[in-house]
């Protein structure tokens, strides 16, 4: 359903230097570069939802929207925890540090940041209680 997200970002450099390891983790592989946009996903797959961090078109500021947010599903408890230090040592800010978020649902597992620009970035898995002792 979702064909791409898109991030602003005031410095397109920073905003690469931050999401590439990102992307990295999530087997993501780099698939556009410009002195605009960049964007991750798989080059032979468009099927694949890809990630863009761009420098506004009507060349204004980048403002990360109050409620906007964009959520990467995590397969395993310790990927969530290794992005979001991974995220803070790159220049994030805490938003919401790795744990269990019943009150979302039974199992639910997040992290939140804040990406050098202030969007709003989540680590998430659901189902994390079906996990074997």
């Amino acid at each position: 359903m979702i064909a791409y997200t898109m991030v602003g970002t005031r410095n397109l450099d920073n905003s690469i230097a931050f999401y590439t390891p990102i992307m990295e983790i999530l087997g993501l592989e780099p698939c556009w570069r410009d002195e605009q946009l960049a964007s991750w996903g798989k080059k032979d797959n468009p099927d694949v939802t890809r990630f863009f961090t761009c420098l506004p078109f009507n060349e204004q500021d980048a403002v990360p929207g109050n409620g906007v947010m964009v959520a990467f599903r995590i397969e395993d408890n310790a990927t969530i925890d290794r992005l979001y230090n991974m995220a803070l040592k790159n220049g994030a800010t805490d938003a919401g540090k790795p744990g269990p978020r019943p009150h979302y649902s039974p199992g639910f597992y997040g992290a939140y940041v804040l990406d050098p620009d202030g969007n709003k970035i989540a680590f998430v898995r659901y189902h994390a209680d079906r996990d074997k002792p």
